[in-house]
């Protein structure tokens, strides 16, 4: 089996930054896109970034140029890097992977919290 343990999120005001992780661990045989989604009260998780095996990015539009999704292979972690944060990125924020043999599998969520 596979797991995901996600940590970094947080309080923080608008206009800061913040960093979450994604470490995946168990069996893993090989791993191909990491991403990360969203969820606010009342809404639909909504894609934020994600980036495959060989590096290529993408990014909700509503992120592009605040927010860096990258990945340490060696490692078997995603980072997202949030700066310039607004009170509507506040969500839960949800790691995804796709794992070869296990299949795509979510973490359990953090809360990221934009206030002043």
């Amino acid at each position: 089996q596979v797991q995901l343990a996600e940590s970094g999120g947080g309080l923080v005001q608008p206009g800061g930054s913040l960093r979450l992780s994604c470490a995946a661990s168990g069996s893993i045989f090989s791993i191909y896109t990491m991403g990360w989604y969203r969820q606010a009260p009342g809404k639909e998780r909504d894609l934020v970034a994600r980036i495959n095996s060989g590096g290529k990015t993408n990014y909700a539009d509503s992120v592009k140029g605040r927010f860096t999704i990258s990945r340490d292979n060696a490692k078997n972690t995603v980072y997202l890097q949030m700066n310039s944060l607004k009170p509507e990125d506040t969500a839960v924020y949800y790691c995804n992977v796709d794992f070869a043999v296990w299949g795509n599998r979510w973490g359990q969520g953090t809360q990221v919290t934009v206030s002043s």
